[in-house]
C-alpha cells in the first residue's frame, strides 16, 4: 500500500474565507427583523385609538396642594386613559405571531433559527410589564397626588424616579429590552442602533408645549404612542426593503 496525497480544494485561507461568507449567508437567511417591527408599531399606534376610547375624565374634590404652595384647590380633574387588557393580549398575540413566522420561515430556507431567546425575553417581560400594570390599578385609578403602588412600594408620583419607573415598565420593557436580544441574535448593528433609539424616544420624557397642551385631552396619547409606533414602522420598511434588495442580488 502506497501512501497517497488527497487534493485539497483550496488553501486554508480560501477554505476559512469560504466557511465565512457561508456563515453571513445562513444569517440573512435568518434575519427577519422587519416583521416583530411591523407588529409592534402597530400595536403601538392602535393605542391611541384604545386610548381615545377608554379615556375617562371626572373632577374629584380630593386633591393635593400645588408645588411651592399650602393652598389646596376646591377640585381637580382626574384622567384615566388606555387598557392594561390590550397590551397583555397585544404582546402575547404578537410574541405569538414572531413565533410562528421564524419557525416557518426556517423551514422554508432549510436553516435553524436562533430566534428563542428573544421570545422568551419578550414573553418573560412583557408578562413583568403587564402584571406591574394590573398591580398598580388593582384598587383603582389613584386620586391625584395619591402614592403609587410599585409592588408594594409607595412612590412619589412627582418624583423624577416614578416618572422614570413607569415608562421603563412601560413599552421599553416590553418591546424595547427584548429587541436588544433580537440584535444580539441576528447579529444587526442597524437593529442595535434603532432599538437603542426606540429605548430613548421611550424612556425620555416628552418636553412641555405641544405634548403637555394633550394632556386632559381623549388624543393625550397621541405624542406619548405616536412617536415610537412610527418609528417602528419606519424600521420595519427599512429592514424589509433591505430584505428585498439582497433576495434580488442573490436570485
Amino acid at each position: 500500500m502506497t501512501d497517497a496525497s488527497v487534493p485539497s480544494s483550496g488553501t486554508p485561507r480560501e477554505v476559512l474565507a469560504g466557511l465565512g461568507e457561508l456563515t453571513r449567508q445562513v444569517r440573512a437567511a435568518q434575519r427577519g427583523a422587519w416583521f416583530p417591527l411591523l407588529l409592534f408599531g402597530v400595536l403601538t399606534l392602535g393605542g391611541i385609538l384604545v386610548g381615545r376610547l377608554t379615556t375617562s375624565i371626572r373632577t374629584v374634590t380630593t386633591c393635593p396642594p400645588a408645588p411651592g404652595s399650602t393652598d389646596v384647590p376646591s377640585s381637580c380633574t382626574l384622567v384615566a386613559q388606555g387598557s392594561p387588557l390590550y397590551w397583555t393580549l397585544g404582546l402575547g398575540l404578537a410574541y405569538t405571531a414572531i413565533a410562528v413566522f421564524y419557525v416557518r420561515r426556517s423551514r422554508s430556507r432549510g436553516v435553524g433559527t436562533p430566534v428563542r431567546p428573544y421570545i422568551l425575553a419578550g414573553a418573560v417581560l412583557a408578562g413583568l410589564a403587564a402584571a406591574t400594570a394590573f398591580w398598580s390599578l388593582r384598587q383603582g385609578v389613584p386620586q391625584p397626588g395619591s402614592p403609587l403602588d410599585f409592588w408594594g412600594l409607595r412612590l412619589d408620583p412627582a418624583s423624577g424616579t416614578t416618572a422614570f419607573l413607569e415608562r421603563l415598565t412601560g413599552n421599553a420593557a416590553a418591546i424595547g429590552l427584548p429587541l436588544l436580544v433580537l440584535s444580539w441574535v441576528e447579529r444587526s448593528r442597524a437593529l442595535l442602533l434603532l432599538t437603542a433609539v426606540y429605548l430613548a424616544v421611550e424612556l425620555v420624557p416628552l418636553s412641555t408645549g405641544w405634548a403637555g397642551s394633550l394632556a386632559a385631552s381623549p388624543w393625550s396619547a397621541l405624542p406619548r404612542l405616536g412617536v415610537p409606533g412610527l418609528l417602528l414602522l419606519l424600521g420595519a420598511l427599512g429592514f424589509g426593503l433591505a430584505e428585498l434588495s439582497r433576495q434580488r442580488r442573490t436570485s
